[in-house]
């Protein structure tokens, strides 16, 4: 999803009215960054709260030959920190319903399932294990209604039950279980968090039939924001209707990187999925909570504080009252009192990117290989120290007049920054 895509952050594509109502009653922030412009690494850093790079996961888990040859881990490592683990040492009951992309599809079956990451039920799709919805396609032209290739390689992986649903209702599928497994936890008066990962705004698009447009690739994937908005309708309401869980749940809406072109929006950013332009890594991100959000603060805009998906871990366990175990070092900072309203700080520490090994870009358009934001500077660099780029994203967001020229200060120090981050990264072959 790109950050022009909900209505409420400038999108006219298509109407997301829940989405909007979280916005008008809670915050919208306008600075907030995931951690790679890709789903597996972002999915990792959002788990972790640490830079994916650490773990070998810097592009998107594919079969077990591409995964060796592009130096990625097969799965993200169960001994890495996991934010459903700390949750549910701290009392949590856990649950992810949704994508899950860090280990599993393809031709690699042995990968964890999600209860080895803290997880006590889950819910997944055809590049997760365990209990998984898999997407039946419409007929599209000549093409008869069918079953999504990967999902049946999927159904031949087996560990958990499987099963199958037209693409458009596979959202529903697991909002109905996310809503399931929330109801269960407060009827027992326990304390809960939830993933809710839909991936139906991932190509290949498959809006309901009245929702197809003209059935132009745009037009497919407003029409399944669209469905995407109004499927997460009931979870929503559920919590809203409910005094309990209104007064102490809070909700964050965002994605895992920025729009697939020719289909979402970055809005007034430059890039897309997979560049680390900021179109590819800035997102929407929306925090809900009537009861833990001042109420003045209700439909509040946040254009100030800068912060990312690796500070969510820290962040929600300060909210949560959870221990961060001896010996644990997120890349993450607690940013809690921001999430809640109370506070308008930002991160003071640089964020750093490295882009999808598989993605260099278009020939004579080379996408650079790393990035780094400090204060209002970004800066981007090769791995082999040439090509510094320098912007100004308070002055300039879409990254049009390159500074490197002007502040050779700030592109040495930035620089630094960058080439010593990249060269701590783990390297050398892998025994998975």
């Amino acid at each position: 999803m790109g950050y022009g895509d909900p209505a409420c952050y400038g999108g006219a594509g298509a109407p997301t009215p829940n989405l909007d109502r979280l916005a008008r009653e809670g915050i919208r922030f306008t600075q907030f960054y995931v951690n790679s412009p890709i789903c597996s690494p972002s999915r990792t850093a959002i788990t972790t709260g640490q830079y994916p790079a650490r773990w070998r996961i810097t592009s998107y888990i594919d079969s077990r030959a591409k995964n060796r040859e592009r130096g990625m881990a097969q799965w993200l490592d169960p001994g890495a920190p996991s934010l459903a683990r700390l949750l549910k040492n701290a009392g949590y009951t856990t649950g992810h319903f949704g994508k899950w992309h860090m280990g599993g599809g393809r031709d690699v079956g042995e990968a964890p399932l999600p209860a080895e990451y803290g997880f006590d039920a889950s819910l997944t799709q055809f590049e997760g294990l365990g209990d998984r919805v898999l997407p039946i396609m419409s007929a599209q032209g000549v093409q008869p209604e069918h079953r999504l290739p990967l999902g049946e390689m999927s159904e031949r992986l087996g560990r958990g039950e499987v099963h199958w649903a037209k693409r458009s209702e596979v959202t529903k599928a697991f909002v109905d279980g996310a809503l399931d497994f929330i109801k269960r936890a407060a009827k027992s008066d326990r304390p809960f968090y939830v993933n809710l990962w839909p991936d139906d705004v991932h190509s290949p698009f498959d809006p309901p039939p009245h929702r197809r447009g003209d059935g132009s690739k745009k037009s497919l994937y407003h029409g399944v924001l669209e469905t995407m908005d109004e499927q997460f309708g009931p979870l929503f309401d559920a919590i809203r209707r409910d005094a309990k869980l209104r007064d102490n749940t809070l909700i964050l809406f965002t994605s895992d990187n920025g729009p697939e072109p020719g289909a979402g929006s970055a809005g007034p950013f430059r890039g897309a999925k997979a560049m680390l332009y900021e179109g590819g890594v800035r997102e929407p991100f929306i925090a809900w909570g009537p009861g833990l959000l001042p109420s003045e603060k209700a439909g509040g805009i946040n254009t100030t504080s800068v912060f990312s998906s690796v500070d969510l871990v820290p962040s929600l366990l300060a909210i949560a009252g959870a221990e961060t175990p001896v010996g644990t070092k997120f890349d993450g900072v607690d940013m809690g009192q921001t999430l809640v309203g109370s506070d308008t700080a930002g991160r003071r520490e640089p964020l750093l990117w490295k882009r999808p090994p598989d993605r260099p870009g278009p020939p004579g358009e080379k996408w650079p290989d790393l990035a780094v934001r400090d204060d209002r500077w970004k800066l981007y660099v090769e791995e082999d120290n040439t090509g510094a780029r320098l912007y100004d994203l308070l002055a300039d967001p879409g990254e049009i007049q390159d500074l490197a020229a002007q502040q050779p200060e700030v592109v040495e120090a930035m620089r630094e920054m960058a080439l010593e981050w990249n060269a701590s990264l783990p390297r050398g072959p892998l025994t998975s």
